[in-house]
C-alpha cells in the first residue's frame, strides 16, 4: 500500500495489520529511523529484546535468503508477535521479499530500512503495490514536521517558545531527524532556568551562519537556468568554510518542500493552498520565485534530483570521495535543466 502524506503519521502511531511488510525510506536517515521504531514498538516492548527482535542487514539475507522465512516464521517465547528489523536495505532484496509477501507471518512484523529510493525502485513498487506490505517515505513532511518536534520537546522541557523562533529554528535544522533532536536538546539545556525561549535565544545558541547564503544557492538551483548564479553562490559557500554535508542538507530540505507541494496539488489542492500548510510558513518575499519552482518541476523529477542529492550525501562518508566536487556537478546540472 501506497501512503499519502496525511496517513503518515496515524499509520505510524498504529500500522495497518494488514501491512506484514513495513519498507521505511527516504533520505532523512534520523526520521527514518525514529519512525521504525516507534512502528517496532507497537509489537515489542523493546526492539533489544533478544527473545522477541531480530536485526538483520540487506546483506545477511543476501548471503542467506532463507533466514528472512526462519525469523519471520519463528514463535515469540513469550508470546505475542515477533519483530524482524532488516536495515541497509536496497533493490536487491525485491525478489525475495516478494516470494515472502505470498505468505508472510499474521503474527510477527517484518521492518525494513532503506535509504533514498526512486520511483522506479523495485522494492518501493513491490511495497506500494502489495496489500499485505506498505512504503512509508520520509522527506514529504520533514519540514513540517520539524516545527511540531520542536514545540512537542520544549513543552516537555516545560518551556515556551516564540512563533518567529520555531520558524527560525525549523527552516535551519530541518534534513536530519536525528541532528534536530540534538540542537533542540542544546537550547533547551542552553536556556537553564529560562522559560521562555526567544528568536534570540535561538541564534545566539544555534548560530545562523551561511543561512542567507544558501537561501542565494538553493533559489538560483531550483528556479532554473542560472546555472551561473548557482556556482558563484556554491563557491561563495565553500569560502566561508559551510561544509558541504551542510549545502546538501539545504537543497534537500528546498525539493522536499517542492515535493511536498506538488504532492498536494496532486491529491486536489491548489498552489495557494498547498503553501499554506507549510511549517514553517514561506517568506512573502520569496512567494513568487517558489511558485514559479513548483509550476517548473514534475513530480517524477524532483523525486530523481532528492534521489540524486541523496546519493552524493552518501558519499561524502566515504574516504577519498570528491564530495565538493560532486556536489558542485550536481548543482551545475540541476540549475541548467
Amino acid at each position: 500500500m501506497k501512503l499519502t502524506w496525511k496517513q503518515i503519521e496515524p499509520f505510524v502511531k498504529s500500522p495497518d495489520p494488514k501491512a506484514r511488510v513495513i519498507l521505511v525510506y527516504g533520505p532523512d536517515n534520523g526520521l527514518m529511523k525514529e519512525r521504525a521504531k516507534t512502528m517496532a514498538l507497537t509489537v515489542v516492548s523493546d526492539i533489544n529484546d533478544p527473545f522477541n527482535a531480530v536485526t538483520l542487514s540487506g546483506d545477511q539475507l543476501l548471503d542467506d535468503p532463507a533466514r528472512l522465512a526462519d525469523e519471520a516464521g519463528a514463535m515469540s517465547m513469550m508470546g505475542g508477535g515477533r519483530l524482524i528489523r532488516i536495515e541497509d536495505a536496497a533493490d536487491k532484496l525485491a525478489p525475495l521479499l516478494k516470494d515472502y509477501l505470498q505468505d508472510p507471518s499474521p503474527d510477527n512484523l517484518v521492518i525494513i530500512e532503506a535509504g533514498e529510493l526512486g520511483p522506479k525502485s523495485p522494492l518501493r513498487a513491490l511495497c506500494e503495490k502489495a496489500d499485505n506490505a506498505a512504503a512509508l517515505p520520509c522527506y514529504v513532511e520533514d519540514e513540517r514536521a520539524v516545527s511540531g518536534l520542536i514545540r512537542d520537546m520544549v513543552r516537555e522541557s516545560g518551556k515556551r517558545i516564540n512563533g518567529d523562533a520555531v520558524t527560525w529554528l525549523a527552516s535551519n535544522i530541518a534534513g536530519d531527524r536525528a541532528r534536530a533532536r540534538g540542537e533542540i536538546d542544546k537550547l533547551i539545556l542552553y536556556m537553564g532556568a529560562e522559560e521562555q525561549i526567544t528568536i534570540d535565544h535561538v541564534i545566539a545558541c544555534c548560530g545562523e551562519a551561511g543561512a542567507q547564503s544558501l537561501d542565494d544557492l538553493v533559489y538560483s538551483v531550483a528556479s532554473g537556468n542560472k546555472p551561473g548564479d548557482a556556482m558563484r553562490a556554491y563557491h561563495k559557500l565553500i569560502e566561508e568554510g559551510i561544509p558541504v554535508i551542510a549545502i546538501l542538507r539545504a537543497l534537500q530540505n528546498h525539493f522536499r518542500k517542492l515535493h511536498y507541494i506538488k504532492a498536494r496539488i496532486a491529491e486536489g489542492d491548489t498552489v495557494d493552498e498547498a503553501i499554506k500548510t507549510l511549517t514553517p510558513p514561506l517568506f512573502f518575499k520569496l512567494a513568487d520565485p517558489f511558485k514559479a519552482q513548483v509550476k517548473r518541476w514534475p513530480l517524477g523529477t524532483l523525486e530523481k534530483i532528492l534521489a540524486r542529492l541523496a546519493d552524493i550525501e552518501a558519499d561524502t562518508k566515504k574516504t577519498g570521495t570528491p564530495v565538493e566536487t560532486l556536489c558542485g556537478q550536481a548543482i551545475l546540472g540541476i540549475s541548467a535543466r
